[in-house]
């Protein structure tokens, strides 16, 4: 049974902060495009983030360990512990969470006698795909070969790390059988200077004490390229700017989130004299 406390090198008190900080150290080292990578470590590393960083799967990972259902919480929950809240989404479409399947026919048939007979189908077929930071954000396609045939699979712009997506009649298949399906999980490589939180994306920018006093027009370096952008006259330390339309995209709506800057004011280390002499003059004016 995996324990995604001891992968990610935390304790099971450990906050969403150090779960985080742990990850990303390990997924940098670990990454198998750096020299003395391991794909593998990797792949782990980025499976204990996507349950330990969730805190429903938190939750269930720590009641039930690796053998939990990570599709959600327990509020469907009905005979003999079975949890059919996933139902409601039918049985296509993305398997957001984990892979464990099972047929309602079969499950009520345990209870009540009889149930629709399971039709015979080919296994799932599981396949990884890593994606870039910037490629999560704008969505891309996939060529993949599951089987003798090469297909393109096309990946959403907003997906998350730890998603897998179904691409049905892609898997195994059998003489007089409906073939299984292909799985496509989601591995997402963190980015040094993005971070996604919902439909928005947050950058930190470092700029000089007097363009925070005075004001400025610096340049910026965003998922479309470079932008300059307008820094107000007495902006705050950790102030956040926002940029409209140039956060994650929406496949459902069209519109864009926004891309938040935090300010971060870089304070001089050390003055000359003549700077010295410049500030106490500002000083003794009060400023």
């Amino acid at each position: 049974m995996k324990n995604y406390y001891e992968t990610l090198g935390v304790s099971k008190t450990s906050t969403k902060d150090e779960i985080k900080k742990a990850f990303h150290k390990l997924a940098h080292k670990y990454h198998p495009d750096k020299e003395g990578g391991d794909e593998a470590k990797f792949k782990e590393v980025n499976e204990a983030y996507s349950v330990l960083s969730d805190d429903k799967k938190r939750s269930q990972f720590d009641t039930f360990g690796s053998n939990g259902n990570f599709q959600g919480g327990n509020g469907g929950a009905g005979f003999g512990g079975f949890d059919f809240s996933g139902f409601q989404q039918g049985f296509g479409g993305f398997n957001q969470g984990g892979d464990v399947e099972f047929d309602l026919g079969d499950i009520l048939g345990q209870f009540f006698g009889g149930g629709r007979p399971r039709q015979k189908r080919g296994k799932n077929i599981q396949m990884d795909v890593e994606l870039t930071f910037k490629e999560s954000i704008f969505g891309t396609n996939r060529e993949l070969k599951p089987k003798d045939k090469k297909i393109t699979v096309s990946i959403p712009p907003g997906i998350d790390n730890g998603t897998t997506l179904r691409v049905q009649g892609y898997g195994e298949e059998l003489q007089d059988a409906q073939p299984g399906d292909l799985l496509v999980r989601i591995w997402v490589i963190p980015d040094n200077n993005f971070k996604k939180e919902g439909s928005h994306l947050v950058t930190d920018l470092h700029i000089k004490l007097t363009s925070a006093i005075l004001g400025d027009e610096i340049p910026l370096e965003t998922l479309d390229g470079l932008i300059d952008i307008k820094i107000p006259e007495g902006v705050h330390h950790a102030e956040l700017l926002r940029i409209k339309g140039k956060g994650v995209p929406s496949e459902r709506s069209k519109v864009r989130g926004d891309l938040y800057v935090r300010i971060l004011i870089d304070m001089p280390k050390k003055l000359s004299k003549d700077q010295r002499k410049k500030i106490e003059e500002l000083k003794k004016e009060g400023i």
